[in-house]
């Protein structure tokens, strides 16, 4: 399996969730390089796709042990300068995990920060609640407020794109990639809803007609969606067909 390769996608997070799904691994398994970043406007005039590198991260190689001259075989005394240097590793990983920390509280200042300025540019006049879900990686944003409906448009269209700014503004600079989700008035919860309650439909008429059907094009996020919620159904399959961002999910018999 090859442990690198490029991808393009609608936005940056598009691409790198394709490579991952081509490579076979988690998202902490891998290095991300953003090689070029879709040229957009505001509200989703995307010209040209994102392209990024994921090369999946090389594991140190193991050192077989050696049994000490003068210890039992398969024992291994520690001297105090090896606890010393076990010590330092703790610390030393204690402290990377602070980092990481830390760099995640920028990423959401600085997420948070962006969308006040540009909603007061706007002239809108919105609440922002900051979440961060660190059994996720992700830091969650949470708009209420009047005139949201312009922010979300169809299908989320809209929300994904200033989605997809905001990640690309609050990432700016710093050396690991945080994903910034953005939900407005509980739209990503209402629209999980309705693609499981479409997806069981669906897959009931698929039975009865013995004929596949096709959903409308998704992003990953949404994709992921309807593959789950059919995941443990005896009698169907789902996949995926076509290039993004026209992907489609395909549900058949088995």
């Amino acid at each position: 399996m090859s442990s690198s390769v490029e991808k393009t996608g609608k936005t940056v997070e598009d691409a790198v969730q394709a490579a991952l799904a081509e490579l076979g691994v988690t998202r902490d398994q891998v290095d991300v390089e953003v090689l070029e970043a879709s040229k957009d406007a505001l509200f989703g005039l995307i010209k040209r796709d994102a392209r990024v590198r994921v090369t999946i991260k090389e594991e140190a190689p193991e050192i077989p042990e050696e049994t000490p001259v003068g210890s039992a075989a398969g024992t291994m005394e520690t001297t105090p300068e090896e606890t010393a240097e076990n010590a330092g590793d703790t610390q030393e990983k204690t402290v990377s995990e602070a980092d990481e920390e830390a760099e995640r509280q920028a990423v959401a200042n600085q997420a948070k920060a962006f969308l006040e300025n540009l909603f007061k540019a706007m002239g809108m006049n919105l609440i922002i609640e900051k979440f961060i879900n660190r059994g996720e990686g992700e830091i969650e944003l949470k708009l209420h407020g009047d005139g949201l409906g312009v922010l979300i448009g169809k299908h989320g269209q809209t929300l994904d794109s200033l989605q997809y700014l905001t990640n690309l503004a609050a990432n700016k600079d710093h050396k690991q990639w945080h994903r910034v989700v953005l939900d407005a008035e509980n739209y990503r919860k209402r629209r999980r809803e309705t693609l499981e309650k479409l997806a069981h439909n669906l897959a009931q008429r698929v039975k009865r007609s013995g004929r596949k059907a096709m959903l409308e094009p998704m992003n990953p996020y949404e994709r992921k969606i309807v593959h789950v919620s059919l995941q443990n159904d005896p009698d169907v399959v789902t996949y995926s067909e076509g290039e993004e961002p026209y992907r489609k999910v395909i549900i058949d018999l088995k």
